[in-house]
């Protein structure tokens, strides 16, 4: 075999495995977007009673739900979750008053045990969902407070971004 064949032949060999080896299927669609503010952790609005299959197939293994019940009216969303083989918690965080220390505290202890990852966090928008992910950050992990709120914006905090703000010691 020439010098030439046995340098081509394994540059292609490698090629090959590397393009087959790197080749997998996209992660399933949502009716509703993930955002991923931490590794692992997702946020999102209010997923749809079908999308709890491609949840879990992103590797969500724990849903927290900040909706209160009341929000949900006809749904039985921790029947949904279960059937799809998922944890279930709820926080209720009813608006801007339910941003709060206690409910941060509620949330630490939540993702505390799934702290490789695995979590999907949501309320109705995604609003209530990345600020109390912010105050929880600075709060219970550590997180500086302008980082915290970067990361409650990453996860989907729009208008409670005054309040989260106002709880992070932030002034404007």
């Amino acid at each position: 075999m020439s010098a030439q064949r046995r340098t081509v032949l394994p540059a292609l060999l490698l090629a090959l495995a590397l393009a087959t080896g790197c080749a997998h299927a996209p992660p399933a669609a949502t009716s509703v977007a993930l955002l991923q503010p931490l590794p692992g952790l997702y946020t999102a609005g209010q997923p749809a009673a079908s999308d709890w299959q491609a949840i879990k197939a992103r590797g969500v293994r724990t849903v927290v739900n900040l909706r209160p019940q009341g929000e949900l009216k006809d749904r039985d969303e921790a029947a949904e979750v279960r059937a799809a083989g998922l944890h279930y918690i709820e926080i209720p965080v009813g608006g801007a008053e339910g941003i709060n220390p206690a409910n941060a505290r509620a949330l630490h202890a939540a993702l505390a045990p799934a702290h490789g990852g695995g979590v999907l966090v949501h309320c109705a928008s995604g609003n209530r969902a990345g600020a109390l992910l912010a105050l929880e950050q600075h709060e219970f992990d550590g997180v500086a407070a302008a980082r915290a709120l970067e990361i409650g914006k990453s996860a989907g905090v729009t208008g409670l971004e005054g309040k989260v703000r106002q709880a992070l010691g932030i002034v404007e």
